[in-house]
């Protein structure tokens, strides 16, 4: 029956995008049978690599810009997350009575999983990944789906009725849904994606809507040691459980391999959530020494000339930066940082993250954008910035000037999109880099 749903539908997908759930959601409704028409502001040669995968299938495109005809031929339209919900094209589709969905909004009306969603400024990504780690130590069927890479729909054709499925949430994905998962968990609330939102208010009560429409029979786990992720709980409907982001766990994680006061604080979100979940004290403990981490997230990638190169790449706030260079710094204390910084603004405050490099960064590696230039700003009198434009060029010159003993990190602290496809391309840019330095070798 399942199968059937959407055949003969007219969908149109708004945004393909380059990450791949535009991709996803095609790939799902044409197994579907639908017909399926996508909508993009990009040209057909900026979205070359999406539409490559696709080749394959039936699919009609629009592509260079939006057409108000198209949102009024759909029976169903699904959106992008990066799309804001304030589109004119979609405020046509509301006034016509066509249905809206994203890809997550649609999994949680398709799928009778336990849903467990994760969502906060930073940690989701880690805390969701430890969370799956740990799950799978009791049961047999736990998936990992959503911001973390992969559509919550590539999903629902494996799963069945007592799966425990962990979706990773951004503020982007909460937008337009109208069911909570069962168990709901915020890792913290920080400054972030104030490009899209009007202010911090409206950014906070995007995160809220992970808890919006929660029941009494749902949990909500907060941290806390956020006040603003606290003050949630007089605002639940749900049963509320707290960890301690700042406070070292009670089990046993000698064994825990990542460091940082911030994967301290994830893991302790991991293990609240994994308790409540009835995963064995024991199991947990062991599952702890095979946890790797997270690529892209203060990843360690090579040692060359003496030389530790450290992949940052999701680092796109201030706040995110300072955590990485106070890690290093508090785990590294005899060596010396160099930065690999910069890109696009968010409409972010640098001034905290500027202070912070004077004080612990030897030098800067700085990438153009607008974020770069604000920084620059702040640290006025700073000498030991070095400007660059590309990825490469960028590896290259730190390499020139690190030293035996020093610490090389790309962790920008700003957007990527004006020299990358995305983060996770910026990150990929950076690693091959790395990786073709030749070692005992400088040029000047």
């Amino acid at each position: 029956m399942f199968k059937q749903l959407f055949r003969n539908k007219k969908i149109l997908i708004m945004g393909l995008g380059l990450y791949g759930g535009g991709v996803s959601s095609a790939k799902f409704f044409c197994k579907q049978k639908a017909d399926v028409l996508i909508t993009d502001l990009k040209s057909k040669k900026q979205l070359k690599e999406s539409i490559e995968k696709l080749k394959e299938l039936k699919i009609k495109y629009s592509l260079g810009g939006h057409k108000e005809k198209d949102f009024l031929w759909a029976d169903l339209i699904i959106r992008n997350p990066d799309v804001p919900a304030s589109s004119p094209y979609l405020e046509i589709a509301r006034k016509n009575k066509i249905p809206i969905e994203t890809d997550v909004s649609l999994f949680f009306k398709l799928s009778d999983v336990f849903i467990i969603g994760v969502t906060g400024t930073k940690g989701k990504s880690t805390t969701s990944s430890l969370m799956y780690h740990l799950l799978k130590q009791r049961y047999k069927r736990v998936f990992l789906a959503g911001n973390i890479g992969l559509s919550p729909l590539e999903l629902l054709p494996k799963i069945k009725r007592g799966d425990k499925v962990i979706l990773e949430l951004s503020s982007f994905e909460l937008e337009g849904l109208t069911q909570g998962p069962n168990i709901a968990v915020i890792t913290n609330i920080m400054p972030d994606h104030l490009n899209r939102y009007a202010d911090m208010a409206e950014y906070i009560n995007s995160k809220k809507l992970i808890f919006k429409y929660q029941t009494n029979k749902d949990m909500l786990v907060l941290n806390n040691d956020d006040p603003v992720v606290c003050g949630f709980a007089k605002e639940a409907k749900s049963k509320v459980y707290f960890f301690l982001g700042k406070e070292k766990p009670k089990i046993k994680t000698d064994n825990f391999k990542l460091i940082g006061g911030h994967n301290m604080s994830n893991l302790s979100a991991a293990i609240k959530v994994a308790e409540l979940m009835k995963v064995p004290v024991k199991n947990i403990e062991k599952s702890l020494k095979t946890f790797e981490g997270v690529s892209n997230r203060q990843e360690f990638i090579k040692e060359i000339n003496g030389v530790k190169y450290f992949n940052d790449t999701t680092a796109t706030m201030p706040d995110s930066v300072i955590a990485a260079i106070r890690t290093l710094s508090e785990n590294y204390p005899n060596s010396k940082l160099i930065l690999i910084c910069g890109g696009q603004n968010k409409g972010l405050n640098y001034e905290s993250l500027t202070g912070e490099i004077k004080k612990n960064v030897k030098k800067i590696i700085m990438l153009p954008g607008t974020a770069s230039d604000k920084m620059k700003e702040g640290l006025a009198g700073y000498n030991k910035i070095y400007e660059v434009s590309s990825m490469q060029e960028a590896v290259k010159k730190s390499a020139n000037l690190a030293e035996k003993g020093d610490l090389v990190i790309l962790s920008p602290g700003a957007t990527s999109f004006n020299l990358f496809k995305n983060e996770f391309d910026r990150g990929r840019q950076f690693v091959e880099a790395v990786k073709g330095l030749h070692g005992n070798k400088k040029t000047i």
